[in-house]
């Protein structure tokens, strides 16, 4: 199990929500896109995105640490 100070706990935390928000963001988006191009560009915005969502938790998964420790 890797320990992280408190400061690293938030930042990977605010990081992967954020994460999580712009690929929400990207989804909703690309409905409204009718430009072949700029759909192509979102598609693989939207595939990066994952990628660094499935990063950050396989990270978290990898080396046992829980973000969200809830009211102590």
């Amino acid at each position: 199990m890797r320990v992280l100070a408190e400061s690293e706990m938030l930042s990977l935390r605010e990081m992967l929500q954020m994460e999580t928000n712009a690929l929400a963001k990207a989804r909703a988006t690309q409905m409204a896109v009718t430009d072949d191009e700029l759909d192509c560009t979102v598609k693989a915005s939207i595939m990066a995105g994952e990628k660094r969502v499935k990063g950050i938790q396989q990270f978290i998964s990898e080396n046992n640490i829980l973000v969200d420790k809830g009211v102590e």
